[in-house]
């Protein structure tokens, strides 16, 4: 089928395998927030949604060990 692509493959039929490929969107939007385990200010990536806990780079570090 003519136009089809794999996943994980780019147009020229090469195989990107997710690794080493990255688009230059400029800055981040960065986003003020509260820890849910310290309650440090913070910033992070995405918008916070109401009810769900975020958590700083530290705590979430020691969540992930």
């Amino acid at each position: 089928m003519r136009g089809f692509e794999r996943h994980g493959s780019n147009r020229r039929g090469h195989d990107s395998g997710g690794r080493g490929f990255r688009r230059d969107f400029g800055p981040r939007e960065m986003h003020k927030a509260v820890c849910a385990d310290c309650g440090q200010e913070c910033e992070v990536p995405f918008k916070p949604t109401e009810g769900r806990p975020v958590y700083c780079k530290e705590c979430f570090s020691k969540r992930r060990d």
